[in-house]
């Protein structure tokens, strides 16, 4: 298929190269000319000096940028360049408000908008073993599935527009809950004198099994961090849920707490540690 693709970042630029490994037909767009540059040099794709050249007679356009400004900004550029009826496949985590609005804005022009953010962080994306939580149109989710799944494992719609990125913000509660809890029991094993490694091998078989827990016990308890879903997208993750959360009426409050403990590790300098650095915020000296 034709496919125009915005936003060649950690997560876009290995699902861009899947679909052209897959034998598509991919032009792309990235605001980083290097970037863009180097990724088509590895991936063999196309690349576009401009969001609308990317979207040029497109059947579909994928997108995996920052936020909600950006969704709209490339959204508005892209939509009337794309072929009649074309899919918008938007993998950013964004609001459901803009997903909302992006749905209403395809469908006005005769095109359809899925909101499909994603799961499973750059190893995912670059293993091609992302899950996608999709909300939109059920026959153009279909239509696309094919080109979703050369980069994820389980696709899932959600319901209407703006469901995908419902489904996204539990995630991030959930995530968000796991990953302090792992951070307390690694810092508690610490303090007990206990074996970390020994540890881990006595519990990672039972209840408190998880995939942070596989994947991030060890770093943790070394004090690892440069690497991995950065502090500051799961602070605009966790606050696109706050403030989701105030328009319901959820409850969210180890979810407020865990936010503001992302807070502290920005302050010391932990922005883009992955979200596993709650754990440094423990490390420290109590004269910190």
């Amino acid at each position: 298929m034709k496919i125009g693709f915005a936003g060649l970042g950690v997560m876009g630029g290995p699902m861009a190269r899947h679909l052209v490994h897959a034998g598509h037909k991919v032009s792309a767009f990235n605001r980083s000319i290097d970037k863009a540059s180097a990724w088509a040099k590895l991936a063999g794709g196309a690349v576009a000096n401009t969001v609308q050249a990317a979207a040029e007679g497109a059947e579909v356009f994928i997108l995996c940028v920052g936020n909600d400004d950006d969704v709209r900004q490339v959204v508005s550029q892209a939509l009337t360049h794309l072929q009649p009826g074309a899919v918008i496949i938007d993998h950013t985590t964004t609001s459901a408000v803009v997903a909302r609005e992006m749905s209403d804005a395809a469908s006005s022009s005769g095109r359809h908008f899925i909101d499909a953010p994603v799961s499973g962080g750059q190893a995912g994306a670059e293993n091609g073993q992302l899950s996608v939580m999709a909300g939109g149109d059920t026959e153009a989710l279909a239509r696309v599935e094919p080109i979703l799944k050369t980069y994820s494992k389980a696709i899932k719609r959600m319901g209407p527009p703006g469901s995908g990125q419902l489904a996204k913000m539990v995630n991030q509660i959930a995530i968000a809950g796991v990953v302090q809890g792992l951070a307390e029991a690694v810092h508690f094993a610490h303090c007990a004198g206990l074996d970390t490694d020994a540890v881990y091998d006595a519990i990672s078989k039972g209840a408190a099994q998880s995939w942070q827990m596989d994947n991030r016990w060890k770093t943790m308890t070394r004090g690892e961090f440069d690497f991995g879903f950065a502090v500051d997208w799961m602070r605009k993750d966790l606050g696109l849920v706050l403030d989701e959360a105030r328009a319901n009426g959820a409850r969210l409050d180890m979810t407020s707490l865990v936010d503001s403990y992302y807070a502290e590790v920005q302050a010391m300098g932990g922005a883009r540690w992955d979200t596993s650095s709650l754990a440094a915020r423990l490390q420290k000296p109590s004269s910190d």
